[in-house]
């Protein structure tokens, strides 16, 4: 029988993004490309994407390089067992997040 350890995965995501320039309050606004982190016994090691280059920006936000509809994907269907219609949403990149 497994332990309950074997049982749980923690996702923490921030629902926006930070812009890369300073406002003119000496803060950041919202932006994209928020980072979304994944931790359990059965979640592979690593990270996944690649890192935010500060030169290569969209109108003054980061390129994302993981759409975030990918990993609730994998998080419903691969973690949670559910039903993988994503209505009408293919899946853009097989990003393997488990190890199950």
């Amino acid at each position: 029988m497994a332990g309950l350890s074997d049982r749980v995965g923690v996702m923490g995501f921030s629902e926006f993004g930070r812009r890369v320039a300073e406002n003119g309050s000496a803060g950041t606004d919202h932006g994209t490309a928020g980072p979304v982190f994944i931790a359990g016994n059965h979640v592979r090691q690593g990270l996944i994407g690649k890192a935010a280059n500060l030169l290569d920006l969209i109108d003054g936000d980061l390129r994302m390089s993981v759409d975030f509809r990918d990993v609730y994907r994998e998080v419903t269907t691969d973690w949670l067992g559910l039903d993988g219609d994503t209505e009408g949403y293919p899946a853009q990149q097989q990003l393997r997040i488990f190890d199950v």
